[in-house]
């Protein structure tokens, strides 16, 4: 296949088309944390609170629901996809880009729990069919597929700062392999991580050396057996739990097929309350139950002892709550959320006996984040990524493998309800065939 000049010249024109899709996505990104900052922390500021006050998400989500319904019921590509159905690569033209675009910016700063991970993996495969086509480069099967993968790379890899996760996330989502991809990868997953557990163990107790890429940078505590069987009922609650909160989105996503604008609004404003109601319960900042909580994590895992086990519990039932409404009704990514919920769940349980704060969110952000993609090698890589160690590796691993066999075992729910394309143009009846 590499010696064939047409899959050169795309292999070439994709690395152009990068720079331009990363660029956009770059923007992108920026337009979205500028608004989310500007809406949750400057306005409340400016009018004299010191942080949001309970019901601030109120009339936000109000007022994007509404406009997310109206992109729903309107717009091709109705927004892009259902976040209950998790992360995909394809099926995204040129012509939905402005409704993806739209829902994005207006839902996701305005408080709705989701990520933007989707929108920028339909933005950046759609821009680079745009940019194939202004450039008029020969369009086939072939070519789409790849083009499309590319530019969706391109953009994801911007949100994650890393080219590996982004491609090791699209080979995942874009299902390279089909089924006996995952039958094959999971059980050399869990084997090495097993192999992993092994073999720093024996290198701890027996002081013994083989040999090492590490470099000499400060590594944490060595991980010891309390951890891993800590973790094996840890992984499993918390797959079950991410489990049932898509599932939970999925019957969401049913309900808002029918009067789409008017039921989309109602789940915005459900989102809405399970955030106000852990505003009133804990005093706290409604901006912690809503958004992505991407930014929320980072707080989280640098002071956990800010937050009281009421405050990590409330913050677990209402966001998963809000998480389930915004997974069926509106349009974003899943992973953030459930990176959060899944870091969240490990701060409440890292006092447990024998377990420490990393390695506790090390198996909480792996398993919940597994359990929403579905996707076991994205999600170790992304969760190691994170927290930038290699000690907590095998740990993850394990976490990740035991989550992905959990939810694949349990009950799936009701599918994703498809979506015809609404008409190019709405018009009424003719003037002459109205009843007078």
């Amino acid at each position: 296949m590499v010696r064939r000049p047409e899959y050169r010249r795309t292999m070439v024109l994709c690395g152009l088309i990068g720079v331009p899709v990363a660029l956009l996505a770059f923007w992108f990104l920026v337009a979205l944390h500028q608004l989310e900052r500007l809406i949750w922390t400057d306005w409340p500021k400016d009018l004299g609170w010191k942080q949001a006050p309970w019901w601030w998400a109120l009339p936000l989500m109000a007022v994007a629901g509404l406009t997310v319904g109206l992109v729903v019921a309107r717009l091709p590509g109705r927004g892009g996809h259902i976040p209950a159905g998790g992360l995909h690569s394809g099926g995204v033209t040129e012509k939905a880009l402005p409704g993806v675009l739209v829902a994005a910016l207006v839902g996701l700063p305005l408080g709705v729990v989701l990520g933007p991970e989707a929108p920028l993996i339909a933005l950046g495969g759609g821009l680079a069919l745009f940019f194939a086509r202004l450039v008029r480069a020969p369009r086939t099967e072939a070519s789409t597929a790849m083009l499309g993968a590319a530019g969706a790379a391109a953009a994801i890899s911007a949100l994650f700062g890393n080219p590996v996760v982004g491609a090791v996330l699209l080979m995942e989502v874009a299902g390279a392999g089909g089924p006996q991809l995952f039958a094959v990868m999971l059980p050399a997953l869990l084997a090495s991580g097993v192999g992993d557990l092994i073999f720093t163990g024996f290198v701890h107790w027996t002081g013994l050396q083989t040999g090492s890429l590490n470099i000499g940078l400060p590594t944490p505590t060595p991980l010891d057996w309390a951890d891993v069987l800590w973790a094996l009922p840890i992984a499993p609650a918390l797959a079950f739990l991410i489990h049932w909160v898509f599932v939970g989105g999925r019957f969401v996503a049913g309900f808002v097929t029918t009067r789409t604008v008017r039921n989309t609004t109602l789940c915005a404003l459900a989102a809405a309350a399970c955030i106000t109601v852990y505003a009133i319960v804990t005093g706290r900042s409604p901006a912690e139950a809503a958004l992505s909580g991407e930014s929320v994590l980072a707080v989280l895992a640098q002071h956990p002892h800010a937050w009281s086990v009421g405050a990590l519990v409330a913050v677990l039932v209402f966001k998963a709550l809000a998480y389930a409404f915004c997974l069926g009704g509106l349009r974003g990514g899943p992973v953030f959320p459930a990176l959060f919920l899944g870091g969240a769940a490990g701060v409440l349980l890292s006092p447990l006996p024998g377990l420490g704060l990393v390695p506790a969110m090390a198996v909480g952000m792996a398993a919940s984040v597994t359990a929403a993609l579905r996707l076991p090698v994205s999600s170790v890589v992304l969760v190691v990524l994170l927290l930038g160690n290699v000690e907590t590796v095998a740990l993850v691993v394990l976490a990740a493998v035991v989550s992905f066999v959990v939810v694949q075992l349990l009950p799936q729910g009701p599918g994703i309800p498809a979506f015809r394309e609404p008409p190019a143009g709405r018009s009424s009846r003719p003037e002459a065939s109205r009843p007078s």
